[in-house]
C-alpha cells in the first residue's frame, strides 16, 4: 500500500507540475516543435561531423545552427522584407474599381433594398480590418520570438542528442519492436512534410507566377509568393488569393482575363497541389490524404504555423497506437 501511494502520489505531482509549466509556457511550443523539426533534419549531419570527422560536439552544434541560419531564416525574412516593400508599389486601377463597385452596391440595393454601406456594416468591416492588422503584428513580432526560441532549443537538443534520445526511448511503454515502429514514423511523418511542403509550395508559386503574368495581374510576383504562402492554408489553400484576383479583374471590366485565370486556376492551378501532394507524400512517407487534410486543420488550432507538420503527425501517431494495442492485446487474446 505505501508503494502504490508513493507510485499515484509521484504520478500526480508530475502531471500537476507539468501541467503547470506547459500552461505557462505554452508560447515557446512553436520554437520547440520547429527545433525538433529541424533536429529531424539535421541529427544525421551532427553524427556524421562527431563520429566521422571526430568534431566537437560543441563545434559542430555550432556548425549546423549557424548552417540553419543561413539557408533558412536569412531567405526567410528576406522574403518578408521583400513583400512587405512590394506591397506599397502594388498598382490597381483604383478609379476603375471604385465604379464598378459603387455600380454593383447600387444594383444589390435596388434588387434586395439592402444597403451595403449603412453605418451598421461599415462599423462591421472597421472592426474586422482593426482584428486582421493586429493579428498580423501579433504573428510577425511572435515569429522573432519564435526563430530565437527555436535556435536555442536546437542548440541544446545537438549538444545532448545522445542523451535526449535515449532517455525518451527509454519512456515509451512499448516493447523494442514497438518503439522502432514509432520511432521510424515519426521520423518518416516529419521529414515528409518538412521537405515536401516547401517543394510543393515553390511549385505552386512558380506555376501561379506564371498564370497572372499571362492573365496581366499587377504585382504577379507578389501575389505568386503569397499563393506559394497559402499552400499551408487547408481546404482553401490558394483559393485565397487567386480568387480575390479573379474578382478584381471582372470587376475592372477584365472579362476574359478573369475568365482565363480562373480556368487556369481551377484546371491546373489546384490539378497541381492534388497530384503533387500525393505524389510527394507516397514518396517520403505513405500518409492517407484525409489524415494529412484534418491533421493540418486540428494543428494549425493547436500549434499555428508548425501544426501544417505536428498536426498529421498526431493524427497518425493516434492510429498507430491504436494498432500497436490491436495487436498487443487483442490480438493476442
Amino acid at each position: 500500500m505505501k508503494e502504490t501511494y508513493f507510485k499515484y502520489s509521484l504520478i500526480t505531482l508530475i502531471l500537476v507540475l507539468g501541467w503547470l509549466i506547459v500552461s505557462e509556457l505554452w508560447i515557446f511550443v512553436n520554437g520547440l516543435l520547429g527545433a525538433l523539426t529541424v533536429y529531424v533534419l539535421v541529427h544525421g549531419q551532427m553524427t556524421y561531423l562527431t563520429e566521422k570527422w571526430k568534431m566537437k560536439s560543441l563545434l559542430a552544434a555550432i556548425l549546423i545552427v549557424l548552417e540553419v541560419i543561413a539557408c533558412v531564416f536569412v531567405p526567410l525574412y528576406f522574403v518578408i522584407w521583400a513583400l512587405v516593400s512590394r506591397i506599397q508599389d502594388i498598382n490597381f486601377d483604383v478609379s476603375q474599381l471604385i465604379e464598378t463597385v459603387k455600380h454593383l452596391i447600387a444594383l444589390i440595393q435596388e434588387k434586395t433594398e439592402y444597403d451595403l454601406l449603412s453605418v451598421s456594416n461599415i462599423e462591421t468591416a472597421a472592426g474586422y480590418l482593426t482584428k486582421s492588422i493586429q493579428f498580423i503584428i501579433t504573428h510577425v513580432g511572435g515569429l522573432l520570438i519564435t526563430t530565437v526560441v527555436m535556435i536555442f532549443f536546437l542548440y541544446f537538443m545537438l549538444i545532448s542528442r545522445k542523451e535526449m534520445e535515449a532517455f525518451v526511448y527509454s519512456l515509451l511503454p512499448f516493447n523494442d519492436e514497438n518503439k522502432k515502429t514509432v520511432k521510424t514514423e515519426i521520423l518518416l511523418i516529419v521529414r515528409s512534410n518538412a521537405i515536401g511542403i516547401p517543394i510543393l509550395a515553390l511549385i505552386q508559386g512558380l506555376t501561379a507566377i506564371l498564370g497572372y503574368w499571362v492573365a496581366g495581374v499587377p504585382s504577379y510576383l507578389l501575389f505568386g509568393v503569397l499563393t506559394a504562402i497559402a499552400t499551408i492554408i487547408p481546404i482553401v489553400g490558394t483559393g485565397i488569393v487567386w480568387f480575390p484576383l479573379v474578382v478584381y479583374l471582372a470587376l475592372s471590366g477584365q472579362w476574359g482575363a478573369a475568365i482565363g485565370l480562373l480556368a487556369f486556376c481551377l484546371i491546373i492551378l489546384i490539378n497541381i497541389d492534388n497530384v503533387f501532394r500525393f505524389l510527394l507524400q507516397k514518396k517520403l512517407a505513405d500518409i492517407h490524404p484525409l489524415i494529412t487534410v484534418f491533421g493540418v486543420i486540428m494543428g494549425i488550432n493547436l500549434f499555428g504555423f508548425w501544426g501544417v507538420i505536428f498536426g498529421p503527425l498526431l493524427l497518425s501517431m493516434f492510429f498507430l497506437l491504436i494498432n500497436i494495442f490491436k495487436k498487443e492485446f487483442l490480438d493476442k487474446k
